[in-house]
């Protein structure tokens, strides 16, 4: 793990869209509503099917931070990936070069499956202000800041991304990376961050997710 002395972004928990597209593969998405990017074949095979074996290895029913009532809202399954595996640290030292995003500030990176019908309908990955469990979630680490997707794999059907707001829809493909900024230009949350998971039709999906927080992870 990179030391934190080395850190590249000026605001802890941030990073910059000029940052990332420093990085080769790096494009955003043209739009004055959202700090939306992707990059093809950001992770290796090799390192995409360590990841998968993780996610297998222990994988559960997801859940959501404030329950709406349907049931159906997330129905794929996660796993925390412990930080001392191979696969998981050559991950985060990957990504760190990519966003320089002090790593005290990530949460544990998270690993996803879904089987065909399974879907996350749409949602923002940032915690609302007035949501039951706020505090529980937010009290010590702050809110989500940027978001870092990776999909593992590429199912035979189905499973895309769709930020509705903005109109652009990513299909998953081997190694590729989406990231958003979860916040507007001026701090406040961004509504326009709203997206689906959509279904997968036929095959299975793998995701990797990292997200990061306003204060170091508690």
């Amino acid at each position: 793990m990179p030391n934190p002395s080395s850190i590249q972004s000026g605001v802890p928990g941030e990073t910059s869209a000029a940052m990332l597209l420093e990085h080769q593969g790096v494009r955003q998405v043209p739009s004055p509503r959202i700090i939306l990017l992707d990059c093809p074949r950001f992770l290796p095979p090799e390192l995409c099917g360590e990841l998968i074996a993780l996610i297998d290895k222990d994988r559960r029913p997801s859940t959501l931070a404030d329950a709406n009532g349907d049931n159906y809202f997330r129905t794929s399954e996660t796993c925390d990936l412990e930080e001392h595996e191979p696969a998981v640290q050559e991950l985060e030292r990957r990504l760190f070069a990519l966003n320089g995003i002090d790593p005290a500030h990530g949460e544990p990176v998270q690993g996803q499956r879904y089987a065909p019908g399974q879907e996350f309908k749409p949602h923002t990955d940032y915690f609302e202000p007035n949501g039951a469990d706020f505090e529980k979630f937010c009290s010590v680490s702050g809110n989500r800041t940027w978001t870092f997707m990776i999909y593992l794999n590429q199912a035979e059907a189905g499973g895309a991304t769709r930020f509705k707001v903005v109109k652009k829809t990513f299909q998953p493909a081997d190694g590729k990376l989406v990231c958003w900024n979860n916040h507007r230009a001026d701090g406040t949350l961004n509504p326009a961050t709203l997206h689906h998971g959509m279904k997968v039709r036929a095959g299975v999906k793998y995701v990797i997710t990292k997200w990061y927080r306003e204060k170091p992870w508690g």
